[in-house]
C-alpha cells in the first residue's frame, strides 16, 4: 500500500463518526419521546457516511427514521471506503482491473451459497430445538469423508452424486439417533439446565465423531475426484470475443469471470438443496409443522403437532445440510478429520450475523461472508497474510453489525 495514511484516515473517520452517531442518536430520540428502535443503526450509518453534516440536522429535527436513509448511508460508507482504498493503493488489482474484481465477487457469491446452506442447517436446529449444535462441523466433515470412501473404496468408480445421496442418508440417520437418545430429555423436562446440557452433549458428539473417523480413516488428507468435467467448448464458436469458454476444470465467462469446476458444482448443489428445503418448508404439511413449532411450541402442540418429532426432524435435517456442504467441497479441498472446525466457526458467525433463528438471515449472512472473504483475500496486497486472516473477516463484520443491531441483520427481539 503506497499511501496507508489515506486509507487509515478514511477508516478512522467512518469509525469515529459512526460511533458518535450510534451512541448519541438514540439518546436524542429518547429525550424527545420518539421511537428509538432504529435510532442506533440509523445514527451510526448516517454518521459514518456523512459525519457532522448529516448528524447535526438529524439531532436537531429528529425526523421519523426511514429504512432508505440507512440503506443510502451504508452505500455511501462503502463508497467512501472504496475511494480511500483506491487512493491509498492505486496499483492494486482490485483498483486497476474490473475483471479481477468481478471474478472475486463472483467466486465470493459461489462460496457464499455453500456457507449459507451450512448455516441454514445450524439455524434450523436452533430455531426449533433452541440448542446450538457444536457437532455441526463434524457433520460437514463426515459428508466429505463418505463421498471420498464411497467413490474410492466402497464402490470404486461410482458416481460421486451417489456418494452425496449416501452422505445425506447416513448423516440424517446419525442426527435422528443422537437427538432421540441425548436431546429428547430436554423436551421432557428431565434436565434442569437444558442450555448447558445441549452444549455439553453436542460437544461430546463432536469429539466422538472426529476421533472415531480419525481412528478408522487415519489423519492423512484425502481428496475426491471431480464430480464431472465441463465440456470443452467456446460460445459462440466463430465470433470474437466469445461469451463462454470452458475446459474440463474451469469455466470462463465474458473473458473476465473465472469459476473453478468443483466450486461451481458445489454451489449448484447448494442452490438445488436450498430450493428443495424451501419447497419442503412452505409447501408440505411437515414443513409447515416445523415452522409452526419454531414460532410457538405450545400453540403448535395444541393444533395436534408433535414438537418432539419436529425436534428430531430439525436436528437430522440440520446435520444433513452440513453434510451436503462437505460432500460437495471434498472435491475442492483436502479433507482431514479436523476439517470441520473452521466451517463450524464460520456458521456460528453467520447465524449470529443474520439473526439467531432466522433462516433467511442465515443464508444472506452466508452470501455476505463469502463475498467479504473473497474480497479480503484478493485485495489485500500480501496474499499470505490475507489468507491467514480469513477467519477474521467474518468476525469483523459480525462485530460491526452487533454494535449497531444486537439482534443481527434479520433477528427479532423476543
Amino acid at each position: 500500500m503506497e499511501h496507508p495514511g489515506i486509507f487509515f484516515s478514511v477508516v478512522l473517520w467512518i469509525i469515529f463518526w459512526g460511533t458518535i452517531g450510534g451512541i448519541v442518536t438514540p439518546r436524542v430520540y429518547f429525550r424527545k419521546n420518539l421511537d428509538v428502535s432504529q435510532a442506533g443503526l440509523a445514527g451510526a450509518s448516517i454518521g459514518g457516511g456523512t459525519g457532522p453534516l448529516g448528524l447535526i440536522p438529524l439531532w436537531y429535527f429528529a425526523p421519523r427514521l426511514r429504512t432508505i436513509w440507512t440503506v443510502l448511508s451504508n452505500l455511501l460508507i462503502i463508497g467512501i471506503f472504496v475511494w480511500g482504498f483506491a487512493r491509498a493503493d492505486p496499483e492494486n488489482f482490485c483498483v486497476t482491473s474490473g475483471k479481477y474484481l468481478a471474478s472475486l465477487f463472483t467466486n465470493g457469491l459461489i462460496m457464499g451459497f455453500i456457507y449459507g446452506l451450512m448455516a441454514l442447517g445450524l439455524s434450523l436446529i436452533f430455531s426449533i430445538i433452541g440448542v446450538v449444535s457444536f457437532a455441526h462441523g463434524e457433520f460437514y466433515m463426515i459428508g466429505g469423508m463418505i463421498v471420498y470412501y464411497f467413490t474410492t473404496t466402497w464402490f470404486p468408480g461410482s458416481s460421486p452424486i451417489l456418494g452425496v445421496i449416501a452422505a445425506c442418508i447416513i448423516t440424517f440417520a446419525i442426527g435422528v439417533s443422537f437427538e432421540r437418545i441425548f436431546l429428547q430429555p430436554i423436551n421432557k423436562d428431565k434436565i434442569q439446565r437444558p442450555i448447558e446440557y445441549g452444549i455439553l452433549v453436542t460437544f461430546g458428539l463432536s469429539f466422538f465423531l472426529q476421533y472415531f473417523v480419525q481412528a478408522i480413516a487415519g489423519a492423512n488428507p484425502v481428496k475426491a475426484r471431480r464430480f464431472f468435467d465441463f465440456p470443452i467448448l467456446t460460445i459462440p464458436s466463430v465470433n470474437d470475443p466469445w461469451l463462454i469458454k470452458s475446459s474440463k476444470g474451469n469455466l470462463l465467462l465474458f473473458d473476465a469471470l473465472s469459476i473453478s469446476n468443483p466450486r461451481f458444482i458445489a454451489a449448484l448443489v447448494s442452490v438445488i438443496m436450498l430450493g428443495l428445503l424451501l419447497f419442503f418448508l412452505y409447501h408440505t404439511w411437515t414443513g409447515k409443522a416445523l415452522r409452526a413449532v419454531s414460532e410457538d411450541r405450545q400453540a403448535a402442540a395444541a393444533a395436534g403437532i408433535n414438537p418432539s418429532t419436529m425436534n428430531t426432524l430439525a436436528f437430522a435435517l440440520g446435520g444433513m445440510l452440513a453434510a451436503v456442504s462437505g460432500a460437495t467441497l471434498v472435491q475442492a479441498f483436502s479433507w482431514v478429520p479436523q476439517v470441520g472446525m473452521l466451517p463450524a466457526l464460520r456458521s456460528f458467525v453467520i447465524i449470529v450475523l443474520g439473526g439467531l433463528g432466522s433462516l433467511s438471515g442465515a443464508f444472506l449472512g452466508g452470501l455476505l461472508v463469502g463475498v467479504i472473504e473473497a474480497l479480503g483475500v484478493g485485495c489485500v496486497p500480501d496474499i499470505t497474510r490475507a489468507s491467514a486472516y480469513i477467519p477474521a473477516y467474518g468476525m469483523i463484520i459480525l462485530i460491526m453489525v452487533l454494535l449497531l443491531k444486537p439482534t443481527g441483520l434479520f433477528g427479532r427481539r423476543e
